[in-house]
Formats: C-alpha cells, sequence, structure tokens
C-alpha cells in the first residue's frame, strides 16, 4: 500500500477506537463481541510476544517466538530507573507479534488493525506480507487486513517498532526538552466492518444559547466496494438513555470510494438542553446506524457537550460568561514506564489537575495525548488546548507534510470533545515558516470550522496566522497582549526549577513566581488567561534538566506529589467548591538562611490567625500589595521575631468571621508516621490495570517530612506486579510506585516497611476481565 492511500484509510481507527461502554450497552447487537450485521471490536491488547531487538524471520506465521517476552499493550521497550538514564536505552528497534483468530462472521466483511499509537515508527506485516510503515509515535493509525487473512485459521500480526529520534519524523530532527521512550504503548484492536462502514462522525451542536439548540452530525460514510444496494441512515442523540433526537433518511447507491462520503443530518427541536460548562459537564451520546433494510449494517457513537467557546478581544467566554484560564501544562510521561500507562493512570493526572490543582485547563504539551486523559477532561469540565507533536525544529517538506497530516490525525480523532477549545496548529516555540502555518492553519479550519487555532511561540514578532496568539513568556512582568485574542501558554518553568528537597527560601520564590504571574494575568481582561509550565516533573535529556536529567519545573514531583506552587493553584478555587489552606513552607527554625522569617500561605480564607505553640502571634489578611489583582491572594505572616517559644505551628483559616479550616505543622522535627495511600483498592484483571500507592513519611498531623530519605522495603503477594523501586528510597518525604494487575482475580496485598516507623498494607481486589475474543 502506498503513503497517499494509507492516509487514506487510516483516519478510520477513531470507528472502533473511541466507542464506549454506553454505546456498547446500547447497541444491540453488541459491538463487543459476536454480530450478524454492524461492526466487531476485538481488543488485541494480551497475549503479545516482544522482543527487544530484530530476529530474521520473525514477520512469518512459522517463525517460534517462544523465546519472546510475552507482554500486555500498554507496553514500554525497556522498563527504566526513573531518573538518571541515557534515552539511547530506549533508542532501538524492537518487535511485537501477536497471533489471532477471527471469528465466523468475519468472512465477507473487512477487517482492519487500529493502533492508538507506537513510539516511534511501526511497520506492520500481517503474514508476511508487509503492509507498510507509519511514521508517528502521537496520532494513531491503521491497515486494512482484509486480502491477507486466514479467516480459518491463525493469523500473524508483525510489528517492528523503532524507537530511535530520526530526523524524519515530528518531533525529531533537533533537541526537544522531553523523553519520547518507545514501544506499543496504546491500545491496538480489531475492527470489523461491512465494505459500506462509518469512518467517523463529527456532530457541531449549534445555537446552544438560544431556546433552539440543534446538532448537525456528518456521517463520514466510506464505501470500498460499489453499494449497489440503498442503505438508511438513522441518528440518534441520547441523554443517557432517553433519546431526544431522530432523524433518518435513505442514502443513495454509490460506487467505490477513495475518500468518505459526508452526508450531514440536523436533529432540531431538542428542548430543555443541558449545558456542558466547568461546574456541570453534561454529556451526550450521538449514535449512527446504517441499515439495509430492517438489518442492521453498521453503527457508531461519540459523545458530545452543548456549549459555546471563544477567544475575544476581552478575554475567553464559556456559554456567554467570561472564564478566566488557569491551568497547567502536562507531558503524558511516568516513572518507569515512560508513556506507557493504562486508561486509569491517564486518567488520573486529569482528576489531580481539575480536582487537586483545580486548574480550568490544561495544554497537551506538545503533542495529543491519550484517548483516556481527554475522556476524563470532557467529563471532569477540564478545558483542553492540543497540540500537535513538536519542539522549536521545523524539519524539511516531507516532514512538514507529516505535520499538517498530524494536525488531520489530531482533529479527526477529537473533533467531537467539548473540553477541547483550541487546536495547536504550530510546533511549539518555532521560528516562523509562512507557508507551512498557512497550511496547517489552513487545515484545521477546514477539518474543524467550529473552532479557533492558536500557535505556541515565544516571541511578540513572530508573524499571527492563527486565531489566537498563544505566546510562551518566561520574563517579568509579562509583555502586554499584541494581539486581541492573547493567551499565555507557559511561564516560570525551567527559569526557576524546584526540587521538593529545596530550602524554604526557594520553595516558597517559586510559589510566588506562578502567583505573581496570574495576579498580572488577572490585571488585564485583555489575557484570557496563562497556562504554567508546568504540572509534573519529567525525564529529559542530558542537555536540559538537572544532573539526574529530570526537569524539576512541575509544581508536583515526578510521582505527582505537591509542591507549595501546587498550593497556590489549588487555592484559587472558591470556598464553596473546598476551603483552602496550604503552606508555602516546611515549619523548622533553621531551613532558611538567617532563620525563619515570613510564612506565606495560599488560602482562599479571607482572614488567617497563627499560632506557635498555642499562643497567637500573628494575624494576616491576602496579601494586596504584593498580589492586588488575584481573587484570593496569598497571605503573608512575619513571624520572625516570633519564635520563642519554639513549637507547633498552627493556622486558622476564617471566612467572614468564622473559622473554615485549620492546619497544624510539628516543631518537633520528627518523622512520625508513615502512610501508604492508593488511588485505588480495585482493579480489573486484564494485565494493564494500575493504580498508584503513594508513600509518605509524615509529622504527627499529617505533613510531609521533607528530609525523611528512607528505604522503604516492598513485598506484593497475589497476581500483581509492582512497577517502582524496591526497596524505594523517599525522595522529599514521599514517592509512589504503582501496582499493576496480572490476569487473573483476587486479592493482593502490598506491605511496606519503613526502617523505623515499621509496616504499613494495603489490599487491592482484581475483578475479572473478560477475555479477548481474538
Amino acid at each position: 500500500m502506498d503513503r497517499r492511500n494509507f492516509l487514506r484509510t487510516t483516519g478510520a481507527v477513531l470507528a472502533g477506537a473511541t466507542l464506549t461502554k454506553t454505546a456498547l450497552a446500547d447497541l444491540s447487537p453488541s459491538s463487543a463481541g459476536s454480530s450478524p450485521g454492524g461492526r466487531t471490536i476485538l481488543p488485541i491488547n494480551r497475549n503479545w510476544r516482544y522482543n527487544p531487538s530484530f530476529v530474521q524471520g520473525a514477520h512469518e506465521k512459522t517463525f517460534d517466538d517462544s523465546s519472546f517476552a510475552n507482554v500486555i499493550v500498554p507496553h514500554t521497550n525497556i522498563k527504566l530507573p526513573w531518573h538518571s538514564f541515557d534515552d539511547k536505552s530506549y533508542e532501538f528497534v524492537s518487535i511485537y507479534r501477536r497471533k489471532f483468530k477471527l471469528p465466523a462472521e468475519a468472512r465477507g466483511r473487512r477487517v482492519f488493525v487500529d493502533f492508538e499509537g507506537v513510539m516511534t515508527a511501526s511497520t506492520v506485516w500481517i503474514n508476511g506480507v508487509r503492509l507498510g510503515e507509519y511514521k508517528g509515535g502521537y496520532t494513531p493509525f491503521s491497515f486494512e487486513l482484509t486480502p491477507h487473512l486466514d479467516f480459518d485459521g491463525d493469523n500473524l500480526l508483525a510489528v517492528d517498532v523503532d524507537s530511535t529520534e530520526r530526523p524524519d519524523t515530528p518531533p525529531f530532527g533537533y533537541q526537544i526538552d522531553y523523553l519520547t521512550f518507545g514501544g506499543i504503548y496504546r491500545e491496538v484492536s480489531l475492527r470489523i466492518v461491512p465494505s459500506s462502514f462509518i469512518e467517523n462522525i463529527f456532530a457541531k451542536p449549534k445555537d446552544v444559547l438560544t431556546s433552539h439548540p440543534k446538532v448537525e452530525v456528518d456521517c463520514h460514510i466510506r464505501h470500498l466496494e460499489e453499494s449497489n444496494v440503498p442503505l438508511a441512515l438513522e441518528v440518534e442523540l441520547h441523554d443517557g438513555e432517553i433519546v431526544i433526537g431522530k432523524y433518518a433518511r435513505k442514502l443513495p447507491t454509490s460506487p467505490a470510494t477513495t475518500e468518505p462520503v459526508v452526508h450531514t443530518v440536523t436533529l432540531e427541536n431538542l428542548g430543555g438542553i443541558k449545558l456542558w460548562d466547568l461546574a456541570t459537564p453534561h454529556l451526550y451520546t450521538v449514535h449512527v446506524r446504517l441499515l439495509r433494510g430492517s438489518e442492521l449494517h453498521d453503527h457508531d457513537s461519540r459523545r458530545i457537550g452543548f456549549r459555546e467557546a471563544q477567544f475575544t478581544d476581552h478575554g475567553f467566554e464559556l456559554n456567554g460568561k467570561i472564564i478566566k484560564l488557569r491551568g497547567l501544562d502536562r507531558h503524558q510521561t511516568f516513572p518507569y514506564v515512560g508513556q506507557a500507562m493504562p486508561g486509569r493512570c491517564q486518567r488520573r493526572d486529569a482528576e489531580i489537575l481539575r480536582n487537586k490543582l483545580k486548574c480550568n485547563i490544561v495544554r497537551t504539551s506538545h503533542y495529543p495525548q491519550s484517548r483516556h486523559f481527554l475522556d476524563a477532561c470532557d467529563e471532569l469540565g477540564l478545558l483542553v488546548l492540543e497540540e500537535i507533536p513538536g519542539w522549536q525544529h521545523i524539519g524539511d517538506e516531507a516532514w512538514k507534510l507529516l505535520s499538517v497530516e498530524n494536525v488531520s490525525r489530531m482533529i479527526r480523532r477529537d473533533w467531537n470533545r467539548p473540553s477541547i477549545i483550541l487546536w495547536g496548529v504550530r510546533i511549539n516555540e518555532s521560528l516562523d515558516d509562512h507557508d507551512f502555518y498557512v497550511r496547517t492553519n489552513a487545515m484545521a479550519h477546514k477539518l474543524d470550522p467550529t473552532r479557533q487555532t492558536g500557535g505556541i511561540r515565544y516571541f511578540q514578532e513572530s508573524e499571527f496566522l492563527e486565531d489566537v496568539f498563544t505566546m510562551n513568556d518566561f520574563g517579568w512582568p509579562l509583555k502586554p497582549p499584541n494581539h486581541p485574542r492573547y493567551l499565555n501558554t507557559e511561564f516560570v518553568g525551567h527559569t526557576y526549577p524546584t526540587k521538593t528537597i529545596d530550602n524554604k527560601e526557594r520553595l516558597m520564590e517559586h510559589m510566588v513566581r506562578h502567583a505573581r504571574v496570574h495576579d498580572q494575568l488577572a490585571s488585564n481582561p485583555q489575557y484570557a488567561g496563562g497556562i504554567g509550565w508546568c504540572a509534573f516533573d519529567y525525564n529529559t535529556h542530558g542537555d536540559f534538566g538537572s544532573g539526574d536529567r529530570i526537569c524539576y519545573h512541575g509544581v508536583t514531583d515526578i510521582w505527582r506529589e505537591p509542591k507549595p506552587a501546587a498550593g497556590f493553584y489549588k487555592s484559587q478555587c472558591d470556598p464553596s467548591d473546598e476551603v483552602v489552606l496550604e503552606p508555602a513552607f516546611h515549619w523548622a527554625r533553621g531551613d532558611e538562611s538567617i532563620g525563619f522569617t515570613k510564612a506565606m500561605v495560599c488560602s482562599n480564607c479571607d482572614h488567617l490567625k497563627f499560632y506557635i505553640a498555642d499562643k497567637l502571634v500573628a494575624e494576616a489578611d491576602p496579601d494586596r500589595t504584593q498580589f492586588p489583582h488575584l481573587r484570593y491572594a496569598p497571605f503573608t505572616a512575619d513571624l520572625e521575631h516570633k519564635l520563642h517559644p519554639w513549637g507547633d505551628l498552627r493556622i486558622e483559616g476564617y471566612i467572614a468571621g468564622k473559622l473554615a479550616i485549620t492546619k497544624t505543622l510539628s516543631g518537633r522535627g520528627v518523622d512520625a508516621k508513615f502512610a501508604l495511600l492508593p488511588d485505588d483498592t480495585k482493579l480489573n484483571a486484564d494485565g494493564a490495570d494500575t493504580t498508584r500507592v503513594v508513600l509518605r513519611v509524615t509529622d504527627e498531623y499529617g505533613a510531609i517530612r521533607p528530609f525523611a530519605a528512607d528505604p522503604i522495603t516492598l513485598e506484593l503477594e497475589g497476581p500483581a506486579e509492582l512497577i517502582g523501586d524496591n526497596p524505594f528510597s523517599l525522595v522529599g518525604g514521599t514517592g509512589a510506585v504503582w501496582i499493576r494487575a496480572k490476569e487473573g482475580p483476587g486479592t493482593v496485598k502490598l506491605i511496606a516497611t519503613h526502617p523505623i516507623l515499621g509496616k504499613q498494607q494495603l489490599q487491592i481486589d482484581l475483578a475479572p476481565a473478560p477475555p479477548e475474543a481474538a
């Protein structure tokens, strides 16, 4: 298959990859298993065979792969330390093999394999036949398998995975300040469809703020063969189990087509529509069916939200209301396994950003991210700026064509998501390239006229071709907006890297630098808001970051544990959401150059009282001198001459004169407690499901002890795998490991032993997972 025809077929990955559980439950017969009509989606994430180097003959069905490792997708091509490793460790070519049998109903139909993400270049083979190479690790791709399949016996899918930093593939060609890792790190499935099938769906809500909202649904129908029998198209809008809109029409016969035919259906008279917004992100489902007479021919569905989002000359508007954007950039990498974390862990990052850090926007820096993460953004009301892969470098014309294609794949995958408000169509921090960026913008506007485009740059003199001027500004004070629609997309970050083990002065200053930027952003409505660099510390190359190849740019560490700057973001929520009181320091007499002087606290209270050894020593109101524009400014209290007698520090937060929250920090300087904190206590026994377990040493009141660096010995019992160091040495009093379920149900027990504070244990229950059908 040549590249042109290959690119035309690969958009069909969406037909299977985003089918939700709700959609599966609503469709009859189920697309998750055998069906006489419609499509069948068969996950093939288990039972892969893997070898970290190419072996001659490994593409053939008869090859003996018994010496290969048995692995489950998502899979990293090599497990790594959490820091201080060479990126060359994962830059190699590996091979994956997967045998499968097709169900009887596959005969006479078309079969595709859909890859959601493989890092970085993939050469795909079926039964010894080379199908082609796909270049790119962040966008989905598909191959049709039909002509080469054995519909009665075994089939062999093989993938050569080149995880080197190839200069012909974005984001590579020069330097990049992050690691890409390797392997088949997102899910894979087989999609069995009739020769005329639904390739994609684009639902566009219209007039959502009026009394007569509607939705236009573009149904992309692909005809791989001539369609002589008339088909009918049926479109329904569901609110849960309730059908609130329905339309049916007959389709004309069609010759075989190289491109999908788009049929647009409008569902009108939709009364009582609930808007998708930050507080109540209500989701609907569009179901599309192709009927052949009364028989179901094909079906698919997408989740959507009714909302109006636009950047204006007076800020960002969501459903007609100005929202000051406040968020963080996110890399989707994790310790030990790089990007190869399953859905639960990807979703957890969105929950941390929305519920723990109280962000209302995230930027998927610098590439399209996991659909599971974006699913959670849709569900949680977390806005998204999604951008194409790249970092400063622009390659040759072939490289640019891949980037333009990345725009297409990104948008076609995610154009139904209400959380996405801006497409990033420029290589992050690159120089201008007029012709190139005219093409990326044109592609975005052609595919999705409902959303604006942005392009992240670092100099204001840059040519403005997009709809929103998106600017990385690491200076202070910030540059004033030079365009009507203006969004700050990076600040602080590499200009002030901060570790959890740094002294009080640096930790507090790190918080101040984030707070003062948001204060300036609040001073001018033409600033739509700001997205700080960044959410989580991340691995990088040797010519970036600290001496252990970590960029300590996050407001949390690499394990997602908070630094004081995280407390600032958290404190910006309304007290009705959560009353927040987060000290920007560790309570210690001598963790500052000349002894403890001022205490800064991030809080959404309106008054604080400070007690040392139960004696009231200071009171404070929000620091409007330093932060005049923030709704919830940090507090500053001078404690320099009030430290005698030394003791516990108790901070009380008041709202409208009433005590709303209290936090106490021990003055003893003693490691008092050891805790194990799992994100989840139930997993699915599918071999991939994974949860984080945080390890912390705290004082008697639960505050992290930042200089605890003890080795924690871990014992794991039951059908699960430990991802992480064992023993695990705490960093800044904390850290985390992950527990990954194996393929058998049961009970898992994790026992963690601190050398002084003793043992803690937890239990995780593994529920049986249905077997894969192929």
